[in-house]
């Protein structure tokens, strides 16, 4: 596995996000079925495991935790904070809150150290800027948990790059983390450019466009229920119908190269920059194996280039996010 830096680690070119195995695509898989996962891309060389607090309301540490804690040593262990389920009723039910609070940060923390059994996070995100605290009060703190021993690196998730210098001038920042792929360019704005210049990684999620790009997904009808993706504008039958016109040219991109879709998808991030770490995620050992052959795939200027003119800002139909879901990050968005 070809490997890329992130902060003081070296890690598989490709990375696991783990949220797919408990959250948000609808039921979660078993629990004997997200280990077959985890220790079959610990296996092919993957370095570089991405999980957080909110994943599964903790059920996704837990689960991680579990799995690899024997295998500690073998790779670079991601967790996130600042977003978490709580239970605002008291009725049991958890829901959803941002909190960037330093007291917040250190609590959640620990508990995420219990649930993935082990002493030292690797890298650390805040999940999501809490726009009632001061960007530096929450870096701060997790500044702290790195003198602590807690945390060996910090990450920022869905920022500006207004929010990531501020944040770089309290602690270097290891990695940001936002969703990038064709369909979703907001990062070249200014963010992917600020983390090169000051050193940082950048981590795409969502780096097949939840799951568009594998060209599998025709009717949207079939999603779960509870698939987040059933609240996103791109994802609402009419622009979708209008987004799978896209697909056709794609695909025919794929077949000249001599890989699949997904790998297609995969190796066009790995060439945006050297500093761009792609985190797939999959319930399927199948799938895992089919995205860590992208970096085999060799795409020349000419097919870089009728990729960005294929699908980009211009061509994809729908926005990214909900007016709510919008409204809580902190990213760079195109005017209109």
């Amino acid at each position: 596995m070809q490997q890329r830096t992130l902060g003081p680690f070296s890690v598989s070119a490709i990375g696991l996000g783990c949220m797919n195995l408990s959250h948000a695509y609808g039921a979660p898989v078993s629990a004997e079925q997200g280990e077959r996962v985890l220790l079959a891309a610990l296996d092919a060389g993957v370095t570089l495991f991405d999980t957080a607090t909110l994943y599964g309301f903790g059920a996704n540490e837990t689960l991680v935790g579990r799995v690899m804690k024997q295998h500690r040593s073998r790779f670079t262990l991601a967790s996130k904070c600042g977003m978490q389920g709580v239970d605002v009723n008291g009725d049991g039910k958890l829901v959803r809150v941002i909190d960037g609070r330093p007291a917040t940060l250190r609590q959640t923390c620990e508990d995420s150290l219990r649930r993935l059994q082990t002493d030292v996070i690797d890298l650390y995100y805040l999940h999501r800027w809490d726009k009632n605290v001061p960007i530096e009060d929450s870096v701060g703190a997790l500044a702290d948990l790195v003198r602590a021993g807690k945390i060996r690196s910090i990450g920022l998730s869905e920022v500006s790059a207004t929010t990531l210098r501020k944040a770089h001038a309290v602690h270097p920042i290891a990695a940001v983390q936002t969703e990038y792929s064709l369909w979703t360019r907001n990062p070249e704005i200014a963010v992917l450019d600020a983390c090169r210049e000051l050193g940082a990684a950048f981590v795409a999620f969502s780096p097949v466009a939840r799951g568009f790009l594998c060209g599998d997904l025709r009717d949207v009808s079939t999603l779960d229920a509870k698939d987040i993706r059933r609240a996103m504008p791109r994802f609402a039958p009419e622009a979708y119908a209008a987004n799978l016109q896209l697909l056709d040219g794609y695909q025919q991109v794929a077949r000249d190269v001599g890989c699949t879709p997904a790998q297609l998808a995969l190796a066009w991030l790995l060439h945006r920059g050297e500093h761009v770490i792609p985190i797939p995620g999959t319930t399927s050992v199948e799938h895992l194996h089919d995205d860590l052959g992208a970096v085999d795939v060799t795409l020349d200027a000419a097919t870089m280039q009728r990729l960005d003119g294929l699908i980009n800002q211009h061509t994809v139909v729908g926005a990214r996010y909900n007016a709510q879901n919008a409204s809580e990050v902190d990213t760079e968005a195109f005017a209109g």
